[in-house]
């Protein structure tokens, strides 16, 4: 009996600590409600059987065309942000990235991308190594705090590129995008399965 209580016990507990999703959009063939384009040009962006993807153009972080951005939802403890980097083609300018970036007051003030850094393909921040041109970025945020984490394709498990100090606060925005690429040839990033989820520890 005492057996049983147990287990039972350690399955209530699993499943209390069980991450739960707020919302999901795998972008495949259309993109769900709730969506908004920050400089949107059609010209540059299409949701395919495979993602969404999106045309780097040159520009930062407060130019960056076809950003496409959606309020952070309520959530207890801490929130993870998940979404899926491909490189369509080799990066090859300066700087040119793809990936999240928090809004605050319609201000971007925080990003994790998978970036070409003096010639390498590299997380920010942290600017850990990522040669793959698929990647999973993970950002979990809450309490004042962040954890910037990533998986190359192929990869079981996610690596931490960075941590540190991160307030969330109400009204506060995540985006998918990417910048800093070149006028020509057309370079093309696809975003998959993105996921937000309220991450119970």
């Amino acid at each position: 009996m005492k057996l049983f209580l147990a287990v039972l016990l350690s399955c209530a507990a699993a499943i209390a600590a069980e991450d739960k999703a707020l919302f999901q959009d795998t972008f495949k063939g259309k993109l769900a409600e709730g969506w908004s384009w920050l400089r949107a040009d059609p010209a540059d962006w299409r949701a395919t059987a495979d993602g969404l993807e999106i045309r780097l153009r040159p520009g930062d972080a407060n130019s960056v065309k076809n950003a496409l951005v959606r309020p952070l939802p309520k959530f207890e403890g801490k929130l993870a942000i998940e979404v899926t980097v491909t490189s369509l083609s080799d990066p090859t300018e300066q700087y040119e990235q793809a990936g999240i970036t928090l809004y605050h007051e319609d201000k971007p003030v925080f990003k994790l991308v998978h970036e070409r850094v003096d010639g390498k393909l590299v997380v920010v921040p942290g600017k850990v190594a990522a040669e793959k041109l698929s990647v999973r970025l993970r950002l979990i945020v809450g309490g004042g705090r962040f954890i910037a984490q990533f998986r190359q394709e192929g990869e079981k498990e996610f690596q931490t590129a960075a941590k540190g100090d991160l307030v969330i606060a109400d009204g506060d925005k995540i985006s998918v995008q990417g910048y800093h690429g070149p006028a020509e040839p057309a370079h093309w990033i696809r975003f998959s399965d993105f996921v937000l989820k309220d991450v119970r520890e």
